[in-house]
């Protein structure tokens, strides 16, 4: 007896689900649990679009809003978080840490409160760190130092408190870090005390806190530096001739400081220095800035790569 013949439209679907992966695989386990945990959490409920126990997706059932899932061997893995300006509150749960293959972690413009929770830290994968515009407060977490392949770390506009950690320059990877806005104590010598530190660090932004003491001449060994946003803190002292060297810096913003002297003529010679930015310190007369001020605000989606 023959078989019957299967539609086209049959047969197509039959090779798509053979041939999509996460079409067969199953969400890891440890995944669900963690996110359906967090869906739980106070102040997390406000995510009512993520439908049914899968955050990957089930049957007819979509992946959850802001959830990014992906193959890695047999099973789907999210390895993306993106619930920016999303009214959450409360704590970051603790759970985040079992989101083990997470590369994005994208919180920024919520009302996110208490401490950045160190369980951050155990995740290995993470690339992108988005925890801006929020209410954190409390101290950088030194745990954010254990996360290899970190690239961009944006901790603005919260309510930080403490010195930087220096660990942070341990990070082989990190391009982009900014924690200005906050609350935040210590000295650009202790940040960067580490030998070697910060080597593809490309933009460092520590304006709008309460930093002291001058600006070390270690500073011009960041060699790849092409944004510095010193703004708004209590710096003193001279500045160093040889952050004038610095090959790629395009963009050196002091003002609102307590910076004394003189500026060396070699920061005018500069062939990519576009704006150096002195206003509101006591430089000796005659000091001139270089451009025309505007406040540095980078978009995010130009480090989403």
């Amino acid at each position: 007896m023959a078989l019957p013949r299967l539609s086209f439209f049959a047969f197509s679907l039959i090779l798509i689900l053979i041939s999509s992966p996460l079409a067969l695989s199953k969400t890891l386990k440890r995944d669900v649990k963690a996110l359906n945990e967090i869906k739980a959490s106070l102040g997390w409920r406000v995510v009512y679009a993520w439908v049914g126990d899968d955050p990957c997706g089930d049957g007819d059932l979509p992946p959850w809003s802001g959830v990014t899932c992906s193959t890695q061997g047999d099973y789907r893995v999210v390895t993306e978080l993106d619930l920016h300006n999303n009214k959450l509150t409360g704590p970051i749960p603790p759970q985040i840490g079992r989101l083990k293959r997470l590369k994005i972690l994208n919180l920024r413009w919520n009302k996110l409160q208490d401490i950045i929770p160190p369980e951050i830290g155990e995740l290995k994968s993470l690339t992108h760190l988005y925890l801006s515009f929020n209410s954190f407060k409390g101290e950088i977490p030194r745990e954010l130092a254990n996360l290899p392949e970190l690239r961009y770390l944006y901790l603005q506009e919260n309510r930080l408190i403490g010195k930087i950690p220096a660990e942070l320059g341990t990070l082989r990877n990190l391009r982009h870090l900014d924690v200005g806005n906050n609350h935040l104590v210590g000295t650009i010598r202790e940040l960067i005390r580490i030998e070697g530190c910060f080597p593809a660090l490309r933009n460092l932004y520590l304006n709008n806190n309460y930093l002291t003491g001058g600006i070390p001449a270690q500073l011009a060994n960041l060699t790849n530096l092409e944004i510095f946003y010193l703004s708004y803190n209590k710096i003193s002292g001279a500045v160093p001739t040889g952050l004038a060297y610095i090959p790629k810096l395009i963009y050196l913003y002091l003002d609102h400081n307590q910076l004394t002297g003189r500026i060396d003529s070699e920061f005018y010679k500069h062939p990519f220095l576009k704006e150096l930015y002195i206003e509101g310190n006591s430089f000796k007369q005659g000091v001139k800035p270089i451009g025309v001020h505007k406040v540095l605000e980078v978009s995010d989606t130009e480090f989403l790569v």
